[in-house]
């Protein structure tokens, strides 16, 4: 008996009784051919639903195992097989397919004996022979390799452990290998297995820098991705000490916590997905517990006195990645429900703490933000008006309970939470601001003579300018009191908090030119004093940020971008600030970037509709003057030339919470922006934006990974990708170009990320892989349908490219379908570009597949025409393709050779084999010999 590969399903004799089974099963052995393993497995899973036999059973796990192996899923493949095996132990496939399943998970031991089991059951199979010798290799290298890690790791830790070597390099280089060591699973099951962990909490104990560095970074590698490792870690660490690390002093031992706790984050809530079984198949406590005692450990932290404001911050972070759910569609939200119960309060008492003067709790100029964007995450992540109204009503009570009978400072405890809700989840912020007195002691606060109070109520008030709807009194009164402050006071730091309320309330009417709320020339004059300000390096950065929020709002106005990008000195300011510690700015930066670029979303009004709207008395938004197209790119010009691009890079490369999906997207934007002309791809490109540009179009909102890939789109297609993307990232840039394909983007997008996939698809066989994996050909397939000439074109050029593919080879190979008549028929369009397209795809498969040749009459009665059609072109390009085609034909078969001997096509194959020395003149000449050889035709006198 021969094995079939472990992608091969099997068929089998149809039995009585059970044709639908047997129906189902052909489906499947149909779709498995044509590459689409989703609907096989569909088809499979459909016929064990019937009534099947334990025989037929068998034969559908295995199939199902198959299926799996092809989607890359090896641990259901290993169950599938597992299930045949059980109906059959004799089962020989599926006893293959579970030893290649294994395999994959790292299970070499129990692979070799299912491998063993084959051999035994079929001695001469070469397939399992050679497959056995290949995971015996892999098991030698792997005792190899452990038993020469035993002596090393125990020789590192002796070293790192020696107080006589106390900062030698030689320390140095044992933590350097011990941390590499981890990086490799073997290595780190040795590091674990030699008592590892004990060992690291020495070094963690020590309180040494470097040598917590190493034990933390090690740990990363024990951890990562094997949750049974990560669970005992907590065990012998003990989970408090670990979430202790993150709020010492140090702030790279603190980042290497974070990194830490991170990955035992993913290593706990990958176990919970699994259903408490880890990578190596060990069942182990539940994971769901354990990830609820870290969680509860980290809310602990956030209020516990001596965690330094870095290690606060990095406790927000972990929890803003580790609470909400990553989508809306998973129904389960209990993790944010228990959050809120347990850490509600605690999450508000770093937003309402103030870092000047420094209070009980140690904080950071970005651990408000943090907190805020904790809250609204929390908030969004709510699935029903009474989680939102209990959310609601624990905010309004810790409010309360700091308003009401805890003196001034209390008051202001209660008036900075508040800003915080606005900041976050400003629904909640509103309600807060109704309660009774808060609005009024923010007012009464805002002409206090101490700064700090003044400083709390002027946020507060500025932060409700923008949120509060339903207070009337700011909206009324807000300009009077917030010019007020800026006039009289005498502090910089009050003065400029007041210019970002008015600027706020100044940008009302946002691009609309027509609802200027102040005076000619008053918007002009508040941007040049926020310029003013953000020059002044004197003043902190934490109070020039708030230069940077004015100018988001005052961009609006197209006088103040053209004034703005005029200005060098702020450009650059705008950009250090940017790239300092003062990561809340980066909002700010970028809000204030899409507004010069004009990269909001803009609809040309129907011309109709005004006319209407006019008649009607109503109104009607009017485009200013400076915002037409020229001034646009004029714009994005000088901010190209100001260092634009670096900046940006530096920004989507922060490590920090307060890169929001809203923030990503709105440097996607700039970015589709700044590469809209042709001839400004290169700088975006030699500045780093074509790698800066994979993490936006990976993760965010829908909108910015949308125009994140097109930006990518546009790079691949005039520039060389593999310069534009080195290494590793060019892979990473597929995804999103095949996201561009989905029917909810539009046309342009289509064509863009078609013509991209085209360049991508000619570079080499693995980014074919990458590409077909991607499930972009049934997509690709689709537009090849398209009305619009140009989205046709592009998909029939980027299938062209596909066809060097083996995979791709199969699917026009296979029977019923019309892929190969498309490509005919399309051969003979007037579209000469779309002709080029399918005579190269057709030239490319009847190369590598001769068998198509035969099928190439069968398609349409036309072909003959289509190909002298060809031959006859002006253009010689779709002659050499047409030439290639027919040599391939005449190749293929002598009956095709006759029956193209007996048409004009000999005539035509003369005359070009006559011609100047050409590709098209020797594949003339090629087929006219082949059809010598066969005797179908006869050499002139002179032997042509």
């Amino acid at each position: 008996m021969t094995v079939s590969g472990p992608g091969t399903p099997e068929p089998r004799p149809a039995t009585s009784g059970a044709s639908s089974v047997e129906q189902l099963r052909k489906e499947g052995n149909e779709l498995f051919k044509c590459g689409d393993y989703e609907g096989a497995l569909g088809a499979y899973t459909q016929a064990l639903g019937l009534d099947a036999t334990p025989q037929d059973q068998a034969i559908l796990h295995r199939n199902r195992a198959a299926c799996h192996l092809k989607l890359e899923d090896y641990d259901k493949a290993e169950t599938e097989a597992s299930k045949a095996i059980e109906k059959d132990g004799g089962d020989v496939k599926a006893l293959y397919r579970r030893s290649q399943a294994l395999e994959k998970l790292g299970r070499l031991d129990q692979a070799v004996l299912d491998l063993q089991r084959c051999v035994s059951l079929e001695p001469k199979n070469k397939v399992f022979q050679e497959a056995l010798r290949n995971i015996g290799g892999q098991i030698q290298e792997k005792v190899r390799y452990m038993s020469s890690t035993d002596a090393k790791v125990e020789q590192m830790f002796q070293i790192l452990l020696d107080p006589e070597e106390k900062g030698t390099e030689k320390k140095q280089k044992a933590s350097q290998n011990l941390v590499v060591l981890a990086r490799e699973d073997a290595g780190a099951e040795k590091i674990f297995r030699s008592n590892g962990v004990q060992l690291l909490q020495r070094l963690l104990d020590t309180g040494e820098t470097d040598l917590m560095l190493a034990a933390l970074r090690t740990l990363v590698g024990i951890c990562s991705e094997h949750q049974s490792r990560t669970v005992a870690t907590l065990s012998i660490l003990g989970t408090r000490r670990v979430v202790s690390i993150l709020g010492v002093e140090n702030q790279a031992v603190s980042l290497a916590a974070c990194h830490l706790l991170q990955v035992m984050f993913d290593a706990l809530k990958e176990g919970v997905k699994k259903g408490f079984q880890g990578k190596e198949g060990a069942i182990i406590v539940d994971p769901a517990r354990e990830l609820k005692v870290l969680i509860s450990n980290l809310l602990d932290l956030l209020t516990e006195v001596g965690v330094s404001g870095q290690g606060r911050d990095n406790a927000l972070t972990l929890l803003i990645k580790a609470v909400p759910r990553k989508s809306l569609k998973d129904p389960n939200n209990s993790l944010t429900l228990w959050v809120i119960d347990q850490g509600l309060k605690k999450i508000l008492e770093v937003g309402g703490s103030l870092q000047d003067p420094p209070g009980e709790l140690a904080v950071t100029a970005n651990s408000r933000m943090s907190a805020s964007i904790l809250l609204s995450k929390l908030f969004d992540d709510l699935k029903c008006d009474a989680e939102r109204e209990n959310f609601h009503r624990l905010c309004e009570n810790y409010i309360k309970s700091w308003f009401e009978g805890q003196g001034l400072a209390g008051k202001l405890r209660a008036i900075q939470t508040v800003s915080c809700l606005l900041q976050g989840p400003c629904d909640a912020g509103n309600r807060a601001l109704e309660l009774s007195g808060v609005m009024e002691s923010v007012i009464a606060l805002c002409a206090s003579e101490q700064e700090e109070e003044q400083l709390v109520a002027v946020e507060a008030l500025i932060h409700a300018a923008g949120k509060a709807k339903r207070a009337s009194f700011i909206t009324a009164n807000g300009v009077s009191l917030l010019k007020d402050l800026y006039k009289r006071s005498e502090k910089d730091s009050i003065r400029i908090r007041a210019l970002v309320g008015l600027c706020k309330l100044g940008s009302a009417g946002g691009t609309d030119f027509s609802m200027k709320q102040f005076a000619e020339g008053s918007t002009l004059k508040l941007a040049k004093q926020c310029r003013k300000w953000l020059c002044n390096d004197q003043i902190d950065a934490g109070t020039r940020r708030w230069a940077v929020e004015g100018l988001a709002y005052l961009t609006f106005d197209a006088d103040v971008k053209e004034e703005f990008v005029e200005d060098a000195a702020a450009l650059k300011a705008l950009f250090q600030l940017s790239r300092s510690e003062e990561r809340s700015v980066l909002f700010a930066v970028a809000s204030a970037l899409v507004n010069c670029t004009n990269s909001y979303d803009y609809e040309e009004p129907d011309p109709k509709m005004v006319e209407l709207a006019k008649y009607a008395k109503q109104h009607v938004p009017e485009q200013h003057p400076k915002d037409k197209p020229s001034f646009v790119r004029a714009r994005v010009k000088k901010l190209l030339a100001a260092g634009v691009v670096s900046a940006m890079v530096c920004m989507v490369k922060t490590e920090s919470p307060v890169l929001t999906s809203s923030c990503r997207e709105l440097l996607s934007r700039v970015f589709l922006a700044l590469v809209e002309e042709v001839e400004d791809r290169g700088t975006v490109v030699a500045q780093g934006g074509g790698r800066a540009l994979i993490p936006l179009a990976l993760e965010g909102t829908d909108v910015g990974q949308t125009k994140a890939a097109q930006a990518l789109a546009k790079l691949t297609i005039t520039s060389n990708p593999e310069m534009t993307f080195p290494g590793e990232r060019i892979y990473e840039v597929v995804r999103p170009l095949v996201s561009l394909l989905h029917l909810n983007c539009s046309g342009l997008q289509n064509f863009e990320a078609l013509m991209a996939l085209t360049n991508l698809a000619g570079i080499s066989e693995r980014l074919r892989q990458k590409i077909l994996k991607e499930k972009a050909v049934p997509m690709i397939e689709g537009y090849m349908f398209e009305e619009h000439e140009m989205i046709r074109r592009a998909a029939t050029e980027c299938m062209c490219n596909l066809a060097m593919s083996k995979e791709v080879q199969d699917l026009f190979e296979a029977q019923g379908n019309d892929r190969l008549k498309l490509l005919v028929l399309y051969s003979g369009e007037d579209d000469e570009l779309l002709q080029r397209a399918a005579a190269g795809g057709l030239a490319m498969l009847t190369s590598m597949r001769p068998t198509l040749c035969s099928r190439i009459p069968q398609v349409t009665t036309h072909w003959l025409e289509i190909l002298q059609a060809l031959l006859l072109s002006s253009n010689q390009e779709l002659q050499h393709r047409g030439a290639v085609v027919v040599l391939n034909m005449v190749e293929a078969s002598r009956q095709i050779a006759s029956t193209l001997m007996e048409s004009e096509m000999m005539e035509i194959l003369s005359v070009l084999a006559k011609g100047d020395q050409s590709p098209v003149t020797r594949a003339a000449a090629a087929c006219l010999d082949k059809a010598v050889d066969y005797g179908l035709i006869q050499p002139n006198q002179d032997g042509e």
